[in-house]
């Protein structure tokens, strides 16, 4: 048996494949569950949850917390770790996707707020509310 994080079950490769085929995108432990059970794939949420928080441990998975009343959301990094890490984030109200978003101007605002007023905000903790561009989109079909 190898180290702690090393140890690989299948139930932790069947996670990991399908979050690799997901990469870039945010998902829930519910979201996952149901598409595990839709393929046919018998996997508990305490596994899945336990499986998340060795992938985050390993930094395989980021895990974001969008708010105090929201569900964690998980995204697969893999090697590219870090590639999110300087960024912020837009949640829509609409249909609660949430969006990473680069921005120089905002790394700008943010050097500044540090700068100027001694205060280091968090991008990873750093959302925007509003609409994405889908939804406003079907809003004014």
């Amino acid at each position: 048996m190898a180290g702690r994080t090393g140890y690989r079950t299948r139930q932790k490769e069947e996670l990991t494949e399908y979050l690799m085929k997901r990469e870039g995108t945010h998902l829930t432990a519910a979201q996952i569950h149901d598409d595990f059970r839709a393929m046919g794939l018998n996997m508990g949420m305490a596994t899945i949850y336990r499986h998340l928080d060795k992938l985050v441990e390993e930094g395989t998975v980021r895990k974001y917390t969008i708010g105090a009343t929201n569900s964690a959301c998980y995204e697969f990094i893999g090697l590219h770790e870090g590639s999110a890490v300087d960024c912020f984030h837009c949640k829509c109200e609409n249909c609660g996707k949430l969006i990473h978003l680069h921005c120089d101007e905002l790394v700008g605002i943010q050097k500044h707020i540090d700068a100027t007023h001694g205060f280091a905000i968090d991008p990873m903790r750093t959302v925007f509310y509003g609409v994405c561009a889908d939804c406003r989109l079907k809003i004014h079909a």
